[in-house]
Parts: structure tokens; C-alpha cells; sequence
């Protein structure tokens, strides 16, 4: 397990260098990062002045090794805007990113694996259509969608909750519904899938022939080997509610790093961007990593497989 873990973090330690220096690169060939910091009309005088201050009057290659060398110590300079360290202003919005992927995360597990287990162990009725349809509508819907419905009902209509900001814990239910519905729609299909798969298997027949109960059979049997592509299904869909929460913030305008984001983008706040990139995706490889344990611990094949594989390479 400890030699998987190194390996799994040499890995993460190539993609987290893939990534930065593709945002690197896509920012400074997407325009010149000083477009929409200087106010129009400006003279090239203060343009070259700005270039100056924030290094970009030296050429690439080299903009790029002290933005590395900088990025490997967290450091990503100061925001343009707000003049002050990149990284400090990103991990200040950071907290009310996770309580909202957080929400989303367990919403999305209770609704799509309890969907998925009623439709899956019972192949038929009313309750397989009415998963199969909630599925369906959860994944066809767009986000931005949904939340301006949920805004317009719930809060403008009925006032019951918030309509934007972070108040409270009651400002988290509407984003995290709204984040929540796509991957609780997925995890549905997918749970119903594995359980229907599993409900053919030889080994379970023989549970069953034992004499043991439904319900046994469903929790020390089925459901352990059919959770496991869900689990797997939700550390990808760490990665899906960060980068979604900056279309969901943005409509409920709740402050945390996708809305920074957003507003950073519009501002070419470029030490803002890096930051929020490279923390994002620190945060997608701790979760698939811890994932991949776990998946580890559950399934003994796993552990059988990477045995073998240690002692083939020995």
C-alpha cells in the first residue's frame, strides 16, 4: 500500500506540472494579460511601466521558469487587484467552496445511491420508471437552469430561502441542489446498472441458497461490489463539483473560488487565476488518491492485483 501511495503522488506530482504549465501557456497566448487591467486610452508610457512591474516585459521562457519556481513554494504572486497575495485571497473563499461541494456530495450520494439501490434490487414497477426519470431529467437539465428556477420558486416566490450570498446554512441549500442534481442523476444510472449486473451472478444465487436473508444478501453482498465503480464515480466528481461551481456560484452569487474565478477572469487577474487552478487541482488529486485507497481497502482483488504486480516487479 505505501509503495502504491509514493507512486500515486509521483503521478500527481506530473499532472499538477501539466497543469500549471498549460494554464501558464493558455493565458499568456490568449491575449495580452495587461487588456483588461489598464483603463482605456492609456499611454504606452504607463503600459510599459505596468509591463515592468509585474515582469512581463521579459521574454517567455524565462516568465515561465520564475512563475514555476514560484509556484513550486505556493507562491503566485500578488493580485492585480486587490494587491495581495494570490494564494491567501483564493484560500479565504476556499472554506465556502468546500461547505458547498461538500452539501453537494452528500445530497448527491443519499438521492443517487438510494435511487439506484430501490431501482436496481427492484428491476421493475413504479419505482424503477420513477428513478429511471429523475435520472434522466437530472441529467438533461443545465445548471444555470435549474438554479434560476429554484431561484424564482423558492426564494422569489415562496421566500423560503435565500436567493444569493452566504447567509447561513439555509444560503447552501439551493446551490447545493443545483450542483448536486447531474452527478445524483449519474450516480443513479450507474448504482441501478451494477446492482442489476450483480443480481445475475453465480455467487449470489449461492448466498441466496443458503438461506440467508434479502436484505443480508443486499448489504454484505451485492451492494460492496456494485458501490465500488460509484465510489470511484465520486472522487471524479470532485473535480466536476469545483470547476461546476463556477457556473453555480456565479447564478446564486456565493462567495467562494469559482465566482473568484469568474470575476478574476473577467479582471485578467492572472495570479488569481494560477492560484485558483493549481488549488483546484491539488485538491481533485488528494481526493483520488484517497479514493483509490479506499477502493483498496474494500476490494481485496485490488489488493491481490497490486501483490502480484510488486512481486512480478521484484
Amino acid at each position: 500500500m505505501l509503495r502504491f501511495i509514493l507512486r500515486r503522488i509521483g503521478y500527481a506530482a506530473l499532472v499538477l506540472f501539466g497543469v500549471t504549465t498549460l494554464v501558464f501557456i493558455l493565458i499568456h497566448v490568449s491575449g495580452d494579460p495587461l487588456a483588461g487591467l489598464v483603463p482605456p486610452g492609456s499611454s504606452p508610457e504607463q503600459l510599459a511601466q505596468l509591463r515592468v512591474a509585474y515582469g512581463l516585459d521579459r521574454p517567455l521562457p524565462a516568465q515561465y521558469v520564475t512563475f514555476l519556481g514560484r509556484a513550486v513554494r505556493g507562491d503566485f504572486g500578488e493580485s492585480w487587484r486587490q494587491g495581495r497575495p494570490a494564494l491567501t485571497v483564493v484560500l479565504e473563499r476556499l472554506p465556502a467552496t468546500l461547505a458547498l461541494a461538500g452539501a453537494a456530495t452528500a445530497l448527491a450520494s443519499i438521492v443517487g445511491i438510494g435511487l439506484g439501490i430501490a431501482a436496481g434490487w427492484r428491476s421493475s414497477g413504479a419505482v424503477d420508471l420513477a428513478a429511471r426519470l429523475v435520472a434522466l431529467a437530472g441529467q438533461a437539465i443545465p445548471g444555470f437552469w435549474l438554479g434560476t428556477i429554484l431561484i424564482a420558486y423558492f426564494a422569489a416566490r415562496l421566500h423560503w430561502l435565500p436567493s444569493s450570498g452566504l447567509e447561513g446554512p439555509a444560503s447552501l441549500v439551493l446551490p447545493a441542489v443545483t450542483l448536486a442534481a447531474l452527478p445524483a442523476a449519474a450516480l443513479t444510472r450507474l448504482v441501478r446498472a451494477g446492482l442489476r449486473e450483480t443480481r445475475r451472478a453465480d455467487w449470489l444465487r449461492t448466498a441466496r441458497a443458503k438461506g440467508l436473508p434479502e436484505d443480508t444478501v443486499l448489504r454484505r453482498h451485492a451492494l460492496r461490489n456494485a458501490l465500488l465503480p460509484a465510489l470511484a464515480f465520486v472522487g471524479v466528481q470532485a473535480g466536476f463539483l469545483l470547476g461546476g461551481a463556477v457556473v453555480v456560484e456565479s447564478v446564486f452569487a456565493y462567495p467562494g473560488i469559482g465566482l473568484l474565478a469568474l470575476n478574476a477572469v473577467a479582471d485578467r487577474d492572472l495570479p488569481i487565476i494560477e492560484a485558483f487552478v493549481a488549488l483546484v487541482a491539488v485538491t481533485i488529486v488528494i481526493v483520488e488518491i484517497g479514493v483509490e485507497v479506499a477502493a483498496r481497502l474494500l476490494d481485496p482483488r485490488l489488493r491481490m492485483e497490486a501483490g502480484v504486480a510488486a512481486a512480478g516487479a521484484v
